[in-house]
């Protein structure tokens, strides 16, 4: 098992004390009222969290991946969509920047992305393109001095409150599928719309909506690395957001657990608690058993990340395995509850609408599964 540092100790109690006090008061009216949690996004900037992994000269915490999933997976013990938003952030709006931005678009960008000041966003999926990034249809025409985009992205976190966007689109046409570019967009560049807020199962504090670019002019300093390596840069960023999935999966299972432990303890029925039968014990054993196999996972393909090893297979394993836990664990939960499982006063309930979100974000179980099996046989 990973021996957390002193440093990562105190940062995962920091999280946890932050999650308790700021945002468990508020997390189930949040998401009743599906209402984005400004001011707790906000603390959440102030004290780091939103550039953990970036260095400290681009205004980041200057933290590796480990630490960076204990913060995910405490925030998402107590509201995955305050999760979500700092993984979104994180992983997908900032650090394609940091990966394969020029010195110059990190030292303008990250500061305020890393302090929180101002929120990122990615834009891949489309309409009619999910797991088909190279069918992407949003396209970017050459320009005097840029490009001009053209197209519509659907399911994007964070897209109403985000500052920036790193948006993916096709800057060439072939028959074995689109190249494709990445660009950095400033939200009040002339051209880019964004609609209304998508209404959600779960995640419902988080911000999610289509975004459309309009004849969008984006200037030929904001083209993120090279032309044409806009899919390469997506399966990297990806790649690590998956960490982010799996440590997300993994804080909603254990609080899932954690409700289910507490309520088989009150919870009586024929004289005593329903803690003492078997039938409840056993279920209580498996779910514990699989949330220390999605921990061990999730923290082993953070530890080969920060390492400089191969993560793909693991990082695929771990949101694979963790999300579809998370799933299980959730659902175990309202059965150990009954009737009380199934009404908004207990949270578990909401663990397992959120649960089921990490199953088909940052590529769904099925796309796991492909990719660790095309991966396997190749060897």
């Amino acid at each position: 098992m990973l021996e957390l540092t002193e440093e990562q100790k105190m940062l995962q109690d920091v999280a946890r004390e932050f999650s308790e006090k700021e945002i468990a008061p508020i997390a189930a009216k949040i998401d009743v009222d599906a209402a984005f949690p400004e001011e707790t996004i906000k603390k959440m900037g102030e004290l780091g969290f939103m550039g953990i992994p970036f260095p400290e000269e681009y205004g980041g915490a200057g933290m590796d991946t480990v630490s960076y999933s204990i913060v995910i997976e405490e925030l998402a013990k107590v509201c995955a969509s305050h999760s979500i938003t700092c993984a979104a952030h994180t992983s997908l709006g900032a650090n394609p920047i940091f990966l394969f931005g020029t010195e110059e678009q990190k030292k303008k960008y990250l500061p305020k992305l890393a302090s929180g000041q101002t929120l990122g966003s990615l834009c891949i999926t489309e309409p009619e393109v999910g797991s088909d990034i190279q069918s992407i249809k949003t396209f970017a025409q050459k320009s005097d001095g840029g490009y001009i985009i053209n197209g519509s992205k659907s399911f994007i976190t964070n897209a109403g409150y985000a500052g920036i966007f790193i948006v993916l689109a096709a800057t060439e046409v072939t028959e074995s599928g689109n190249k494709l570019s990445t660009f950095i967009v400033e939200r009040d560049t002339p051209g880019l719309t964004i609609a209304a807020k998508e209404k959600k199962m779960g995640w419902r504090a988080s911000d999610t909506r289509q975004v459309h670019f309009d004849n969008l002019f984006v200037p030929e300093e904001n083209l993120l690395g090279e032309p044409g390596q806009g899919f390469k840069q997506a399966v990297i960023t990806l790649d690590g957001g998956r960490i982010s999935i799996a440590a997300m999966s993994l804080g909603i299972a254990e609080a899932a657990y954690g409700e289910a432990i507490k309520y088989s303890k009150e919870r009586k029925q024929f004289g005593r608690p329903i803690s003492d039968f078997q039938t409840i014990q056993f279920k209580l054993a498996d779910m514990a058993t699989e949330i220390e196999a999605s921990r061990l996972l999730t923290y082993n393909a953070a530890y080969l990340k920060d390492q400089g090893k191969d993560y793909l297979i693991p990082a695929s394993m771990a949101k694979l395995y963790a999300s579809e836990v998370a799933t299980r664990v959730a659902s175990e939960a309202i059965q150990i509850h009954g009737g009380y499982g199934f009404v908004m006063e207990y949270p578990v309930e909401r663990y397992f609408r959120d649960a089921k979100a990490c199953e088909i974000g940052e590529g769904t179980s099925e796309i796991q599964r492909l990719l660790l099996a095309r991966q396997l046989l190749s060897k």
